[in-house]
Parts: structure tokens; sequence; C-alpha cells
């Protein structure tokens, strides 16, 4: 199969639905009124609540999505073959993920900005607000320390990783400072300086290496996560405007365009994806995933279809930045099915690999060899590994993660096109380094996130909490935030939970469907309740089906095993808590929605 017909034909569709799906969501469920003033305006501090323009907000909205799950998740998939990973990404990212997003952050903005448990409080019950809280601290707690472990991973002793990463910070600041202080709504003149300048740094980390610099910027794990901890910190407690905002913005002109030149390349090279459009490993048995095709690719490809994560950001910075409600369709939408491109350009750029190669990254080079006779009799048996090491410059078998295998495809692709065909070391290591930008900038949002609903839970027993511009509240809140996800990096034991991340992402994705749910029902649009409802059953089923798996299969035989007895036990605790508040919630949310269609559309005066 040739990539180019996959890769216009996502363009054509996303296309499309952005045009007309979407404006019919618009226009009979996320229904907007540009003459309110949003919280932006209305609650405006010049900490948290600042009108944004819509694509710097945009910028900001990708990045803090757009974290691992868009880049890793469809290369592992990729072990069930081309097209299953593809059609979810393609029909998920549209009907799922948008949807998700685009309700949830109309709601969040027509809440005052609040978080998904407060939107839950108010549109189920208390009951449901507070169960959405607890599952919610558990999520993010997880994503950022599994988060925060890929990026330490990736930049560790990588001084131009480290470097070009590290310049993005002091060019967001003056970024900040030109469009927001000196060229007040001058957004060109700052993304022009910014852009040049994160240029120079990509261009001029290429040499740091060889460089007498390169032990400034070289650093191993444990510094990188104090390191990693003190920027989290700061992006939390400063000014939106100042740092968090212009980086992410700086951040996300980077990944589009390095996906848009991505795209462009597999035009020009036009490869053909090598790996068949099934493999056996539908049926289970995977070296990658061991489960089967169901439900096990639906929570392994999260981001770049639907992910509970991005009904945190949806209800967490972003909504206290919307300058009107009419961008709300451009940054959801738009964001979403960005990144739906992005892990279908993922996963093209993995497939192009020869499968034997494939797998011989993604496989522990002490499981490959008892493999080996399967691959060779499902007729995998050509091989440019070798080739593929020596033109990276590193050894790249048994590089489990799916990072490296992406890395190595897109450097595959770029150095295939004419001219750039002896600069595939330079292009794998701007894969890695990109893969880790990519990822951090989900880290600074989500911590700024998890304050929040910090500060939202304390505001409950001491009130002044609840001001999100008290600076006492925001530097306590944030030290918890941080001081939690750091931990579990610093100390190694983030390995123990990262495994129930995945379900646990979706579950929540659940459980936001179904407040957007009894949001839009709860404002008399119960005929145009399926457009959450769908979406909500499908991930709900699949999720609670893996979640359960999980504990058969998995949990509970590592929690009587004496040698993994502390993983096994966390991880079924953490599971059965997050199944537990989806019950909690369905059971609150439903009687409701029942209530409303007996009532024909009546509104349902929820949390009275």
């Amino acid at each position: 199969m040739n990539a180019v017909p996959f890769v216009i034909g996502t363009v054509a569709i996303f296309a499309l639905a952005y045009r007309f799906y979407f404006s019919f969501v618009g226009a009979k469920v996320a229904v907007r009124n540009d003459l309110a003033q949003t919280p932006a305006h209305r609650l405006y501090d010049g900490q948290n609540y600042y009108p944004m323009n819509k694509w710097v907000l945009f910028g900001h909205h990708f990045a803090a999505i757009a974290g691992a799950g868009p880049l890793v998740g469809p290369v592992l998939a990729a072990q069930f073959g081309f097209m299953p990973g593809f059609l979810w990404m393609l029909i998920g990212a549209v009907m799922a993920g948008a949807v998700h997003d685009y309700v949830i952050l109309t709601a969040s903005v027509q809440h005052d900005g609040k978080s998904l448990a407060e939107i839950a409080r108010t549109e189920i019950n208390k009951v449901g607000g507070i169960t959405t809280s607890i599952a919610i601290i558990i999520i993010i707690i997880v994503a950022m320390a599994g988060l925060g472990l890929v990026v330490v991973n990736a930049l560790a002793e990588s001084s131009w990783g480290t470097f070009t990463i590290a310049m993005t910070i002091p060019i967001a600041i003056l970024m900040g400072i030109w469009m927001f202080k000196i060229r007040k709504g001058k957004t060109l003149d700052g993304t022009i300086i910014g852009v040049i300048l994160l240029i120079l740094a990509v261009v001029l980390g290429r040499y740091i290496p060889q460089s007498q610099f390169a032990s400034w910027f070289t650093f191993d794990h444990k510094t990188l996560t104090i390191l990693i901890a003190v920027y989290g910190f700061f992006a939390s407690v400063l000014p939106v405007w100042l740092l968090l905002s212009p980086r992410d913005y700086l951040s996300s002109i980077m990944k589009i365009s390095v996906i848009g030149l991505l795209a462009i390349g597999l035009i020009i090279v036009a490869p053909e994806i090598k790996m068949p459009s099934f493999t056996e490993f539908t049926a289970g048995g995977g070296p990658v995933i061991p489960g089967k095709l169901f439900p096990y690719l639906f929570i392994t490809i999260a981001c770049g279809a639907i992910s509970g994560f991005h009904s945190l950001v949806s209800s967490g910075t972003t909504p206290k930045m919307i300058m009107k409600e009419a961008d709300v369709k451009v940054i959801a939408v738009g964001s979403m099915l960005t990144e739906g491109a992005v892990s279908i350009m993922a996963l093209i750029a993995a497939t192009s690999l020869l499968p034997l190669d494939y797998f011989q990254i993604n496989v522990p080079v002490e499981k490959f060899q008892a493999l080996l006779p399967k691959l060779h009799a499902m007729g995998f048996t050509e091989t440019n590994l070798e080739q593929l090491s020596v033109a990276v410059g590193e050894e790249i078998a048994g590089r489990t993660g799916g990072a490296v295998s992406l890395g190595v495809g897109m450097a595959y692709i770029f150095s295939s096109i004419p001219g750039m065909n002896h600069l595939m070391s330079y292009w794998y290591h701007f894969a890695i380094m990109f893969e880790a930008l990519f990822i951090l900038t989900t880290i600074d949002a989500g911590t700024r996130i998890g304050r929040f609903l910090l500060q939202e839970a304390l505001g409950r027993v001491y009130k002044p909490f609840q001001r999100t511009d008290w600076l006492p509240g925001n530097f306590i809140a944030t030290s918890i935030v941080v001081f939690a996800w750091a931990y579990f990096i610093y100390t190694g034991s983030v390995s123990t939970i990262w495994p129930m991340f995945g379900t646990a992402n979706q579950l929540l994705a659940t459980i936001a469907l179904a407040v957007g749910t009894s949001f839009i029902i709860n404002r008399g649009r119960i005929k145009y309740a399926w457009i959450t409802i769908l979406p909500m059953l499908f991930v709900g089923i699949t999720t609670i089906t893996a979640a359960i798996l999980n504990i058969k299969n998995i949990y509970l035989p590592q929690a009587f095993d004496a040698a993994s007895a502390v993983p096994g036990i966390i991880n079924l605790v953490l599971t059965l808590v997050i199944l537990v508040c989806v019950i909690i919630i369905f059971s609150n949310a439903i009687p409701g929605w029942v209530k409303a269609f007996r009532g024909r559309g009546s509104v349902v005066l929820a949390g009275k």
C-alpha cells in the first residue's frame, strides 16, 4: 500500500468533518453566544483569567493535549497491522475525540472556566462532583509522572535536546512580554521573533555535544527530574501570558511545522506501507501488546482518537483564556483533528519500516530470538536494521516503547527526500528531541490544571483557595502537585502505576462524556444527546472490558506473587477506584437523563 492516499484522505476527511459535522454540533449542541462575556473578560485577573488571541490559545491548547499519546500509541498499536489503528484514529478523532473536547470546553466556558469536577457537581449533583474529583486527582498525578519519566529518559545525557528545550523558556518569556506588554495584540511580530530564535536554538543545539558547553546541558535522570519539577512549578504559578501560553504556542508552531513537513515528505517520497493491513496478533499474543485487538487497541491509541486528559485541559487552563465563544470550535475541534492527523502521520512513519525491523526495535533483545520463527512464518523475513543503526549512529535493536521506532521512521522519510540522504543521523536525533518537546508541554499545563483542581477542593475548606490569583494558595497547591508527580519519577516508582494509566485515562473520557451528556440534556437538547452518548458507550464498553481483563490477567496474578505484589496491589486498587467512580457517576447521572426523556426534553435543574 502506498502512503500518499492515506495522507491526502486523512486531511480531506478531517477538513470536511470540521466544516460540516462540527458546524452541526455547534448549532445544535455546543451552542455559542458571542454577546455573552467569557470568563476571561468577566473574571479577568491578569494571572489565570486572561483573554488570549485565538491562535496563541490554539497553540497552548494543542501543545497541552498533544503529549506522548499521539506519537507513541499508534506506533505500539502497529503490531496489529496498519488498518486497525488508522481507522480508529480517522473515525474516533471525529466522532469521539473532537466531540468530547468541543462539548467539555463549551461547558467549562459557560461555567466560569471551572473544572470538570465542578461542572459535574452542577450538571449531575454533589456526589457526581466529588467522585469526578477523586478520579481526576489520581489520573493527573499518574499522567504527569509517566509523561515526565518519558521526557527525563529522552533528555538524560543529551545536551542537544536539553539545550534546545531549555532555550524555549527564555524565548517564550521574551515573546510573552513582547506580545502582551510591549506590543500588546501584535501577535505576528512576536511569532516571527520566536520562530527565528527557535530555529537558531535547534540548529545551534546540533553543535552543543561537541562544544565546551556540553557539560552545562548534560544531566543524569535525577537532576533532570528536579529541573523539570522546578520548571513545572514556575509554569504553574507565573502569569499565564508570561511563560505557559507563549511557550506552548511556540512549541505548537514547531510541532505542527514538523508534522506538516512530514506529511509533505510522505507525499514526495511516497513510501510503501510495509506493515500488513492486519497481522495475526489481532487475536492476541503480540510481543508489544499481549492482548487482543479488542479492547487493547482502543486504550493503546488514546490521544489520537479520544483522551480523558483532554477534558482536563478543556476545563482547566483553556476556558479561562477564551476571548469569545466563537473561538471554541477552532481551538477544541481544530486541535483534536490536528492531533488525529499527527497520530496518523506517526503510524505511517513507523509502518514504512520493514515489519521485521519494527519488531526488532520494539521487542527486548533477549525475547526477540524466541519470537523470530513466528515472524518468519508470518512472512517477515527481510531486514535492514544493521544499515539503519549505522545510519542513525546508534544501536536501535531492543529500544522498546515506540519512541525510537518512530524516530527512525521519521528520519527514514526525511532522509529519503532528494538531497537529504546523508542526514539520517541528524533527523533521527532531531526526532527524538522533537518527541521530548511534544511531551514537556503537557507537563507544564497539566501541573497548572492540577493546581486549579486542588485549589477548588481546598477552597471548600478554606475559601481563599478558590481564588486562582491568591499567591499563597497558588504556591501551596502547585507545590503539592509538583511534589506528587516528581516523587514518583525521582524514586522510580512511577513504573509501578504507569501500566494502569491507559485504562484510567479512557475511563476519564467516559466520565467526561457522561458529564457532557448531562450538560446537553439539562439545556433541553435531549434529541441531540446521541452525539455524546454513542462515543460514551463505545469508549466505556471497550475500556471497562480492558480494565476487567487487566485485573483478571495481570493485577491479581501480580498481587498473589511475592515478587510483584506491591505493583500488582497498587494497580489493582487504583483501577478498582476508577471503575467505582464511573459506576457512581453513571448511577447519579442516568436518573436525570431518564427524567428528561420522559418529560420530552424538559430542562432538568441539575444539582438541585
